[in-house]
C-alpha cells in the first residue's frame, strides 16, 4: 500500500478521540452501558443522568451517549459563586460540592473550581424574524415586557455559534429606569464587578429566570417580590463594558433563550 493510501486509511483511527476523552460516542454493537462507562472513566451514573437513560439501561447500536466531562476553573479577584453558577449554567451547591467546598462560605481567588456537567444540554430556542412565527420550542413562559425604553444596539447570538452573545443589550440614557420583564422574586441583587457589574436576577417560575446586568444602581434586594414593571435598578455602564446599556438574559432551565422571541413587538 502506497503511503498516501495508508494515510487516509488510518486518518479515522487517527482523528477519533480516546475513550477517556469522548465527550460523546456512538454505540457499538454489543456494547453495554457498564463497558462505555468504564472505558471512558465517568460514572455509569453520570452517563445515565446526562442522557436521561431508563432502567434496565439498554443501549441501542448507532444511539450517540453524551459523555459528561468536568471542567475546571481558577476563581479571579472579585468572583462569587452565584456569578460563577449563572455563568457556568450550573447550580453553586453542585460546583461547592464537587469542589470539596462549603458553599455558604466566601470564594478566595486562586481557589480551583470543579465544574460538574451532570445534564444533557437543552435545545435554544433560534430566534425568528419578525415575518415567521415563535419557535415552538420555547417553553410555556410568562407574560414578559421589555425592561427598558431604548433600541436593542446588540441581538442574541446562540452559545454554539461564533461570537455568541447569550442577551441583548439595550440603549439608553445613564440613569434611565429598568423594570422587572415579569412578576418574580429576586434571588440576586448586587455586584459582580469582573463581567456582570450591579446586577439583578429575578427567579419568574417554572425554570425562568431574567437577569438585568451593568447597572448604574440596584434598587431591589434579595428576596423581595416584585411585580412587571416595578423598578429594580438604573441604566448604566457597570462591569465589562464601558458603554452604557442594559445588558438583558433570559434563560429556563439555566439555558439561554433569545428575550427577543418571547417579548412583545415594538411599534
Amino acid at each position: 500500500m502506497k503511503a498516501a493510501a495508508l494515510l487516509l486509511a488510518l486518518t479515522p483511527v487517527l482523528l477519533a478521540a480516546a475513550p477517556q476523552d469522548e465527550t460523546r460516542h456512538k454505540v457499538k454493537d454489543g456494547e453495554t452501558l457498564a463497558g462505555v462507562a468504564e472505558r471512558a472513566v465517568v460514572p455509569r451514573v453520570l452517563i445515565i443522568e446526562a442522557n436521561g437513560l431508563k432502567a434496565p439501561y439498554n443501549l441501542r447500536k448507532g444511539q450517540v451517549l453524551i459523555i459528561p466531562r468536568r471542567r475546571t476553573r481558577v476563581v479571579a479577584a472579585g468572583e462569587t459563586g452565584f456569578g460563577i453558577a449563572y455563568d457556568e449554567g450550573v447550580s453553586w451547591k453542585d460546583i461547592a460540592t464537587a469542589s470539596g467546598l462549603d458553599p455558604a462560605r466566601p470564594l478566595k481567588a486562586g481557589a480551583k473550581l470543579v465544574i460538574p456537567t451532570v445534564s444533557a444540554p437543552k435545545p435554544v430556542a433560534a430566534k425568528p424574524s419578525r415575518d415567521e412565527a415563535p419557535s415552538a420550542n420555547i417553553p410555556d413562559h410568562p407574560k414578559f415586557a421589555w425592561p427598558a425604553e431604548g433600541e436593542v444596539r446588540r441581538h442574541f447570538a446562540p452559545p454554539a455559534r461564533r461570537g455568541a452573545h447569550t442577551a441583548i443589550d439595550i440603549s439608553g440614557e445613564e440613569g434611565d429606569p429598568v423594570r422587572a420583564t415579569a412578576k418574580g422574586r429576586v434571588v440576586f441583587a448586587g455586584d459582580e464587578p469582573r463581567k456582570y457589574g450591579q446586577l439583578v436576577v429575578i427567579d419568574h417560575g417554572g425554570g425562568w429566570f431574567s437577569a438585568y446586568a451593568k447597572l448604574l444602581e440596584v434598587s431591589v434586594k434579595k428576596g423581595k417580590r416584585v411585580r412587571a414593571g416595578d423598578a429594580v435598578g438604573l441604566l448604566g455602564h457597570s462591569g465589562s463594558t464601558s458603554s452604557t446599556e442594559l445588558h438583558f438574559e433570559l434563560r429556563h432551565d439555566n439555558v439561554p433563550v433569545d428575550p427577543e422571541t418571547v417579548l412583545p413587538e415594538r411599534d
